[in-house]
């Protein structure tokens, strides 16, 4: 039971660590970056199969503005708060 409970906080740990990811990616995109930086190509890396994801299936470009970081982390704030701790509160059963 107690390496379920530090599962679920292990997994919302990582996706606070990946929403700052997608958060540092989106500014990024605000000025013109380095392509060659090994940093840019790390958030690139680490966010774009997921953005292209989302992008594939929502138009997300309105005026020039990409709304997909918004809408994955949306849904990782979802995910945080509902769904970890629903299924906590079904393991306390």
């Amino acid at each position: 039971m107690i390496f379920i409970y530090r599962l679920l906080g292990f997994i919302d740990w990582l996706l606070t660590a990946y929403m700052w990811v997608v958060i540092a990616s989106a500014v990024i995109t605000w000025v013109n970056p380095d392509p060659n930086n090994p940093i840019v190509r790390f958030l690139r890396a680490a966010t774009e199969p997921v953005l292209w994801r989302i992008k594939r299936r929502i138009p997300t470009n309105f005026g020039g503005l990409d709304i997909a970081p918004m809408l994955v982390i949306f849904a990782i704030i979802f995910v945080q708060q509902v769904i970890i701790p629903s299924l906590a509160s079904l393991l306390a059963r």
